[in-house]
Order: C-alpha cells, then sequence, then structure tokens
C-alpha cells in the first residue's frame, strides 16, 4: 500500500534514529527510534543522537522538580516522606502506609486526592493485591505521593485543594516556574498527566540540564533536598524491584527518574547528566538504551550490565535480546 502524502504545504519529518533493536533467533524484528543527549560536567553536550531540543513531555520525570515546589511552597518534608513525593512508587505495603500518614499529617483524606484509582505499578505487587481481594483504590496510583504532598502544601497556605489539579493554581504556576528555572528554557506546552496534575514539555537537553541543576544546587536549596532525599530513599522513588532503585543504590550520588511513554533522566554527582525519549513508547527499550548510555560516559558497574540485560524469551529460554545501536 502507497503511503498518503503528506498534506499540502506539511514537509515530511524525518523518522527518529533507532537507538534499539529487537533480535529475535538472530534476526532483527524490530527498531526503537528516538532522540538522546548527554552533557558533560561543564554542562556542555557531549553527544546529541536525534532531535533532542524538540519538546517532549518528561511525564514522571518531572516529578523531582514538583516535589521542590511544594518545598518552595512552605512545606516542610525531608527524607522517606520527600523521596515519596518526586515518587512513581511500586505499590508496595511501604508506599502505601507512608502516603496516608502523610495524608493524615496534614489532615487529609484518601478522598481529597485527585488521583484515578489503580492497581500497583510494580507487576508483583499488582498480582498480590488483587489475589488479596483488593481493588483499585487512589492511594495505591503510583503518584499518590507526589499528590498527597500537593495536597498538603494546599492545606498549608490556604490555597483552594478541590482545584489543585488546575494549570492556574497557585502550586501548579509555582512547578511551572521551577520547570522553567532548573531547565533554562520556557515551557513549550502544558498538557495533563496519567494522574490528571499538569504536565510542561521541555527539550531532552533541557531535561538534562535540569537534573544536572538539582544535584548541583546549593545544599539548603528545595532542588538539592529534593536530590539528596531520592538518593538517600530511592526504594522510595520507585521500589525494591526498579531500575531507578538500583542505579541510585549502586552508583553513589547518582539522580535517576524515569517516565511514562519511556522517558528517562540521570544526573551524576560531578555534574554529567544525560535525558532520552524513545519515540514509540516502548519501555522495554529504557534499560537497555540507558546502560548504553551510561557505558558511553566511562560508567561500567554491575548495576549498568543489569539495567542493560533484557532477553528475550522464546518457549521460556532466552531466543534473544534487546540491544542499543547507538
Amino acid at each position: 500500500m502507497t503511503p498518503s502524502p503528506a498534506p499540502s504545504g506539511i514537509a515530511p519529518q524525518p523518522a527518529p534514529p533507532v537507538l534499539a533493536e529487537v533480535v529475535r533467533s538472530g534476526f532483527v524484528e524490530g527498531h526503537h527510534r528516538g532522540s538522546l543527549v548527554v552533557l558533560a560536567a561543564d554542562g556542555s553536550v557531549e553527544l546529541a543522537v536525534g532531535d533532542p531540543e524538540a519538546p517532549v513531555f518528561p511525564r514522571s520525570s518531572n516529578k523531582p522538580f514538583q516535589a521542590a515546589a511544594v518545598l518552595r511552597a512552605g512545606l516542610d518534608l525531608s527524607g522517606e516522606r520527600l523521596a515519596l513525593a518526586a515518587a512513581s512508587h511500586s505499590g508496595e505495603e511501604f508506599h502505601l502506609a507512608l502516603v496516608r500518614r502523610m495524608l493524615d499529617e496534614a489532615g487529609l483524606t484518601a478522598d481529597d486526592l485527585r488521583t484515578p484509582p489503580d492497581l500497583p505499578l510494580d507487576p508483583a505487587e499488582a498480582e498480590a493485591y488483587v489475589a488479596a481481594g483488593r481493588v483499585r483504590d487512589k492511594v495505591t496510583m503510583n503518584c499518590s505521593g507526589k499528590h498527597a504532598a500537593m495536597l498538603a502544601a494546599c492545606a498549608l497556605n490556604g490555597w483552594d485543594r478541590a482545584g489543585y489539579l488546575d494549570p492556574a493554581h497557585p502550586l501548579q504556576r509555582l512547578v511551572h516556574s521551577v520547570v522553567e528555572e532548573a531547565a533554562g528554557e520556557q515551557v513549550a506546552a502544558v498538557g495533563t498527566d496519567g494522574c490528571g496534575a499538569p504536565l510542561m514539555a521541555i527539550g531532552l537537553t533541557g531535561l538534562a540540564r535540569a537534573y544536572r541543576h538539582l544535584v548541583l544546587a546549593a545544599p539548603d536549596s528545595p532542588e538539592r533536598r529534593v536530590a539528596d532525599a531520592m538518593r538517600a530513599h530511592p526504594e522510595y522513588v520507585a521500589g525494591t524491584r526498579r531500575p531507578d532503585t538500583w542505579l541510585m543504590r549502586e552508583l553513589p550520588g547518582s539522580l535517576s527518574k524515569m517516565g511514562a511513554e519511556a522517558v528517562q533522566a540521570v544526573a551524576l554527582a560531578d555534574g554529567r547528566a544525560l535525558a532520552f525519549k524513545i519515540d514509540d513508547g516502548a519501555g522495554r527499550a529504557l534499560g537497555p538504551v540507558l546502560a548504553r548510555a551510561l557505558r558511553l560516559m566511562g560508567l561500567d558497574a554491575p548495576v549498568v550490565e543489569r539495567i542493560g540485560h533484557l532477553p528475550l524469551l522464546g518457549g521460556g529460554a532466552k531466543v534473544g535480546e534487546i540491544r542499543a545501536v547507538f
């Protein structure tokens, strides 16, 4: 079938380059395209693949900046609570218990949350959750820690709680400012994330620059407090079986946060940083692409191999892999 021509006056856009390929039984059966950027310690671009200047929705990779905004709003969070405010948690029992405590401490309940009811993000947790006869819940949704912190900031300041997800709300305007300051560029578009919160689009270079800002910010600044809490308590940022946790546990000083639709951002303690997005949103390509980028940055720790190893199975046995090709 011959593809339809582009509408008159609209030039066809070149396809992003292939970042990873799917190999089964020695045969390449698929490709994952995208864009990626690596920043040197001084913030200059060391590697660019595709178009890292084009705006993307960072999805949950924006959460550290949302957490920094609640600190700027005066909410006094630290430790596990601040890490959970920046989390896409797995829905493990310790995550859910702390979300409920955070709500209770602010005089709130789960009914105040605007998160959509959901199952745990981690497949093993979701299977156990359903087997126990439990149903989708607002607290179980992976963004509930962020929402609990947002609501607590609203309660502290006397801001409207029912409309805390409106882009024009004082808290969301503050998030917008934090994102732009950290990224060093203007937000290109505002959308709605899967949890209902406003979502700010920036380029991948801006996202990498923003993560570099988090780890290099002054020790008592909101941004650095968020980075330090995430690195000290990575299991609250993700979960016990998640690559972000593994990386922050095993690479001292690293800050890592994935986002839906296959977005990943990482900063190292020395200011080096990376960000990428897989164009088709396939999360299975995240690990191999991340591992390849880290190796190009000179990191070859066992955790990098663990993150990058993604076998394809046939009949329960390994018959191939997803591998980075840049």
